[in-house]
């Protein structure tokens, strides 16, 4: 299990030297269509739950009308843990992070389904008009922030990530991140609201790191430390975005499998 796997890897980066080989596979592309981030708040505790998930499951990676990647990403918050099962996958950092989106929606609680689409639409996670209506609301909003993920290479029990990140004309402040998660996951619960149900989970977020603050520079590699369980094997995608510090927009995103 990796519960709080997030929380302890967070902030954790280190610069390479330009020495460094990093070969395992080129990710670069000649165009990258505009992406959509979908976030999703969930729990394993939380019986309203399995309908959200099951709805990011038939978006993730799938496009809008217009061409826009539609990128989910699940966060498996913590304060269902105590009613009866303990979610393998979630994390403090998945809380804290739900917690600073309802101090900027104003809300009066956070709560489970919650879907955010880039940082400015939120709503119950399993509502399909509401998520159409984020979607087209985004759609037609310019990227920002062009940024891409270049290469990657696992290492050790490190991935070594270059990117590429180009500001547009905005000034605000903005805050990279950096998600690997697993493409899926399933588990059969034993307690709780959801006691003898198998569920299944899409873009599972295992580690959420913010790496840098945004500069106009042409590329920069850091590394990732990956958790002593992690099995490369599995499959997983990389996912990088930008986001306004004050405001919390999604500026840009990029996602590649590993």
């Amino acid at each position: 299990m990796l519960v709080g796997l997030a929380a302890i890897f967070t902030g954790t980066i280190l610069l390479l030297s330009p020495s460094s080989k990093s070969v395992a596979f080129q990710t670069e592309r000649a165009a990258k269509p505009k992406a959509i981030l979908v976030e999703l708040f969930t729990s394993e505790g939380c019986s309203s739950c399995p309908p959200a998930d099951a709805l990011l499951r038939e978006i993730n990676g799938s496009s809008t009308r217009n061409g826009q990647l539609i990128v989910g990403i699940s966060e498996h918050v913590t304060y269902w843990n105590q009613l009866g099962w303990a979610d393998p996958y979630s994390a403090p950092t998945y809380t804290d992070r739900q917690n600073a989106y309802a101090n900027r929606f104003h809300l009066d609680s956070v709560y489970t389904p919650q879907m955010v689409v880039n940082g400015t639409d939120q709503f119950v996670g399993s509502d399909h008009a509401s998520l159409q209506r984020a979607l087209q609301h985004q759609q037609d909003k310019p990227e920002t922030v062009a940024i891409q993920i270049l290469s990657a290479n696992i290492d050790g029990r490190v991935l070594a990530l270059r990117f590429s990140a180009k500001p547009g004309d905005s000034r605000k402040a903005v805050d990279l991140f950096a998600v690997i998660a697993d493409d899926a996951d399933r588990t059969s619960v034993y307690r709780g609201e959801n006691t003898g149900r198998i569920l299944s989970h899409v873009f599972v977020a295992r580690i959420f790191i913010r790496i840098a603050k945004l500069k106009p520079t042409p590329g920069q590699t850091i590394q990732l430390p990956l958790p002593g369980s992690f099995v490369a094997s599995q499959p997983h995608h990389l996912i990088l975005f930008a986001q306004a510090t004050d405001s919390g927009d999604v500026l840009g995103v990029d996602t590649r499998p590993f």
